[in-house]
């Protein structure tokens, strides 16, 4: 499932999605808030620049809300239906399980953006061998 030249890998890992063989951001911890966002400029093993364009990370704001939205559904869900909650405290438990995964889904949607455009390439993994 989590093999090398699967999406599935380079998304959660946040590796290359061209080789998969390093992060594309200079800081792997995505609790470290001041470098969450912070991207390598290019890949050092197949030089994919992940900057594909000017502002091409603008897109991956249309992933986060998306992720954002269903985690908010899924956070409602258990706290009011399965833990029964009152409206309000699912609501303040939807802000605060956003909040807590706010660096998760800024990565994430950034991953499976760059993944919607570039491909596992496994000739890359022999050229520099």
């Amino acid at each position: 499932m989590l093999k090398k030249g699967s999406k599935l890998n380079s998304i959660l890992t946040g590796s290359c999605p061209k080789c998969q063989n390093e992060s594309m951001y200079s800081d792997k911890n995505p609790l470290n808030l001041t470098k969450v966002l912070k991207m390598n400029e290019n890949c050092s093993h197949c030089g994919l620049k992940y900057q594909l364009e000017p502002s091409f990370f603008y897109g991956a704001m249309y992933v986060s809300y998306g992720l954002n939205v269903a985690v908010g559904i899924i956070a409602f869900i258990v706290s009011f239906v399965i833990f029964g909650a009152s409206i309000g405290y699912a609501f303040i438990s939807i802000i605060v399980i956003l909040i807590f995964l706010l660096p998760f889904i800024l990565r994430l949607s950034r991953n499976i953006y760059i993944n919607m455009f570039v491909s596992y390439d496994p000739s890359t993994n022999s050229k520099n061998k």
